[in-house]
């Protein structure tokens, strides 16, 4: 009698290890930078815990992490970090402000590139896009892979934007004009004008269309979010697919046909 208890167990468990890999999504992060970046995630407020928040990616390197296919949320990528004399953790761009190289449920400081998803939504479909509405800091690109139905298509933002940052948007590093830019703030952060942040009097797609500011990034990047309305070019959905999301994408994409 007591084998069969633990067979009956070792077999319950065997089950519902199977059920919870059907049941997960394979998200596989790369970075293709020329230098160490730290992804950070924040799942949504009704969505299950990841194994993961926040975690150390070198140059070249790769880490797959099982995802919840009820989950929500957003993943972007932090750079120039570091712990000061006291031990704390913090990034130049894109910081979730815990302290650690986990995020704990933080999100993105903006300027921010980041990826949004919804799994499992309506109609059983995954929504996923690359969003600028927070502004960049680098590229990006996602691929879904082994979907059912839906476009199933790739998107992101290819382009280093901050070269060609406007002048009033730029983020330097180090003090004053002079330094390096290291990123790209939305026109809503850089001004906080309800125009350019869709809010107040501006607050539905009626009131509140592309700016001067969001255009720029529109043309350079025409498949990622560029305000917070620009949903009909942006949002992109798959069925039962596991994602490819890579910082700092090789040229080549457009190449193989992905854009």
């Amino acid at each position: 009698m007591a084998r069969l208890i633990l067979f009956l167990i070792f077999l319950t468990f065997i089950t519902l290890s199977f059920l919870s890999e059907v049941q997960s999504a394979s998200f596989k992060i790369v970075n293709r930078c020329r230098y160490t970046i730290w992804p950070g995630l924040l799942s949504g407020a009704t969505s299950p815990p990841l194994p993961t928040t926040g975690f150390t990616l070198k140059s070249g390197k790769s880490r797959t992490i099982q995802i919840p296919r009820s989950w929500s949320g957003r993943l972007w990528a932090r750079t120039l970090c570091g712990q000061d004399s006291d031990g704390k953790f913090s990034c130049v761009t894109a910081d979730c402000g815990s302290g650690k190289v986990s995020c704990a449920g933080g999100g993105a400081k903006p300027p921010a590139t980041l990826a949004e998803f919804t799994l499992n939504g309506a109609d059983g479909l995954d929504f996923y896009d690359v969003s600028l509405v927070d502004g960049y800091n680098l590229p990006m690109l996602i691929v879904a892979q082994g979907g059912t139905r839906g476009g199933c298509s790739a998107t992101g933002c290819l382009v280093d934007l901050n070269g060609g940052c406007p002048t009033d948007l730029k983020v330097a590093r180090g003090n004053g004009s002079g330094g390096s830019v290291v990123a790209c703030r939305s026109a809503c952060e850089a001004f906080g004008d309800p125009r350019y942040c869709c809010s107040e009097a501006y607050s539905t797609p009626d009131t509140c269309g592309p700016s001067v500011y969001s255009l720029l990034f529109k043309h350079a990047c025409p498949r990622a979010y560029s305000y917070a309305y620009d949903d009909k070019t942006s949002t992109y959905t798959c069925a039962s697919a596991n994602y490819l999301i890579v910082f700092c994408p090789l040229p080549y994409t457009r190449r193989l046909g992905l854009f």
